[in-house]
């Protein structure tokens, strides 16, 4: 089933996200284009019942107010103008619109029918894979983030086994993470699944290296190398399936605002790879990738899973990489994750991790003195990424999780609570 469609035109405007998700809010479903679309790309979006022209603080462009092709006044289409005094529309504002204009202009100007939802967007994204990909192969590096698994779930339930996922283990996943993705994918959904464990290598391409973005780079850099080694083996694969999500379109800039940061489109693989992007979660906000999943029966655990940079704990492992520090990361995050889940925080807070320092303090153990590590504990609340409050979180929490750190994982001997906001701070350590 298509779903109607409101195509909102960018003329400038800081809140096109905020208009997009009212719309989708309303059960209509919405596109975020730029001012200049021709008549031939607005003819080709399937479904549009109306067109708002949405002008803002960004609309004079090298000394010119931007504006739509001309033709497009003509279209047929209803116009709603905001913050736009040229345009020949239907209705005309000078703000956002409320819930209630918003609503009459969609349902009684346009005549749009609310069928936006995750169904039909799910029976409609499996229609257009089957039609894209016909009898061929997906290639997808299935890290068991939310939205690659997804985007897998997504593949699986529209080709099968023409899909064939990589999950690289590097290392740095969190505790039994790639236990879940090979349990998940290859035993319950029967992907076919190629699972690489690469900890040695990357472990050994890490080693006393302490500077963070040489860690990054050394990272993301190997991944590369073990996903194009793994990609060389196979044979008839056109396809490279990707987790690009709309706020990465987004924020890689339009015409009017400038970029956020980069959209990479293939994951820096190497050219001579050619391959034919699937990207079927590209319009979809975040929320709207976890009820995707959910539609598509993948666990909660894994549809809900904490945000986690691509370099994994290999950045909350402090300075350069030791096994014992690691190992404490992991089993800190664990205990970490299990009581914030019992405690009811883990739908409360935003992020929530440990980190390991890369240097030791005194303490006392079985009437002895030990020289060992600290854990600390960062709990933060965000909504944009941009600025972060500290959770506040119970004594009574912190003490259990406090104690189980100090009895269960070797190595440590102090546990701290990182009280900083952002700024100064940044969420992660590294």
């Amino acid at each position: 089933m298509k779903q109607d469609m409101i195509v909102i035109l960018d003329l400038g405007s800081t809140e096109n996200t905020t208009i997009a998700r009212q719309i989708r809010e309303l059960g209509v479903y919405s596109e975020i284009h730029p001012h200049d679309i021709t008549m031939d790309e607005l003819n080709a979006l399937q479904n549009v019942k109306g067109i708002i022209l949405n002008g803002g603080e960004n609309r004079i462009v090298d000394g010119k107010a931007v504006d739509v092709n001309p033709v497009l006044y003509e279209c047929g289409y209803p116009m709603l103008a905001i913050d736009h005094p040229t345009a020949k529309c239907d209705r005309k504002m000078e703000t956002l619109p409320d819930q209630l204009t918003l609503r009459e202009f969609i349902f009684d100007v346009c005549r749009a029918q609310a069928n936006w939802n995750m169904k039909n967007f799910v029976e409609d994204q499996v229609e257009l894979i089957r039609r894209q990909v016909g009898d061929r192969k997906v290639l997808l590096a299935l890290s068991g983030g939310v939205d690659s698994s997804v985007v897998a779930a997504m593949l699986i339930k529209a080709i099968g086994r023409q899909l064939v996922c990589v999950h690289v283990n590097h290392g740095l996943m969190r505790k039994n993470e790639s236990e879940s993705v090979i349990e998940v994918f290859e035993r319950q959904l029967h992907a076919n699944l190629i699972y690489v464990d690469a900890t040695e290598r990357f472990l050994g391409k890490l080693e006393g290296v302490s500077d963070p973005e040489q860690k990054r780079k050394i990272i993301g850099g190997e991944f590369i190398r073990v996903f194009e080694e793994e990609a060389r083996k196979l044979e008839g694969i056109d396809f490279l399936g990707q987790g690009t999500i709309y706020p990465d379109i987004i924020e890689s800039g339009t015409k009017t605002a400038k970029m956020v940061k980069s959209h990479h489109n293939v994951g820096g693989l190497p050219e001579d790879l050619k391959f034919e992007l699937v990207e079927p979660l590209k319009q979809l906000f975040k929320d709207e990738v976890r009820a995707c999943g959910v539609e598509l029966g993948l666990p909660e655990d894994m549809v809900y899973r904490q945000p986690f940079p691509g370099p994994g704990l290999g950045v909350r492992c402090l300075g350069a990489i030791t096994r014992d520090r690691l190992e404490a990361v992991r089993e800190s995050d664990a205990i970490l994750r299990e009581e914030f889940a019992r405690a009811g925080l883990d739908k409360k807070v935003w992020q929530y991790f440990t980190v390991v320092p890369d240097f030791k303090s005194v303490g006392m153990k079985n009437h002895a003195r030990v020289f060992e590590y600290m854990v600390i504990i960062r709990a933060v609340n965000t909504v944009d990424a941009m600025t972060a409050s500290v959770e506040k979180v119970d004594w009574d929490v912190l003490e259990r999780i406090t104690k189980r750190i100090l009895t269960e994982v070797e190595n440590v001997n102090r546990v701290c609570y990182d009280m900083s906001p952002k700024p100064p701070a940044t969420i992660e350590f590294e």
